[in-house]
């Protein structure tokens, strides 16, 4: 598999996601019903951080030789984020009452990124 488009596409969806974190969060706060007190919107800068670094982890590591034993940390640090991540938004789906269009969007990518890096953690480089 080539990795490098799995690591850019990645790096792209994280930091996306945390740049729209770190800039809107209280947009993002309000938009999602959600009271955007300092604790609000503390939490949502400090997932922003994560989200960025995770993004700039993948855009620096995507010219690097991923699979099997190589760069193992950092498939498995982004397995765990989406695998997580996936697992967690299917149980959000199913009790949401409002926004679903968006934990769907969000839950098909988390999918499909958790199942291409569990593919790259079992196969060699090529």
């Amino acid at each position: 598999m080539k990795t490098k488009l799995l690591m850019t596409l990645s790096a792209l969806f994280c930091g996306i996601i945390g740049t729209l974190l770190l800039f809107l969060p209280i947009e993002i706060a309000e938009y999602l019903s959600v009271e955007p007190t300092i604790s609000a919107i503390l939490f949502l800068k400090i997932l922003s951080a994560i989200y960025l670094g995770f993004g700039i982890l993948n855009w620096t590591a995507k010219g690097t030789l991923i699979g099997g034993i190589y760069n193992k940390p950092i498939v498995l640090g982004n397995l765990l984020h989406f695998a997580v991540g996936a697992i967690t938004l299917v149980k959000v789906i199913s009790n949401a009452q409002t926004h679903r269009e968006i934990f769907i969007f969000l839950t098909v990518f988390y999918v499909i990124f958790a199942l291409l890096f569990a593919y790259v953690i079992k196969t060699n480089p090529t």
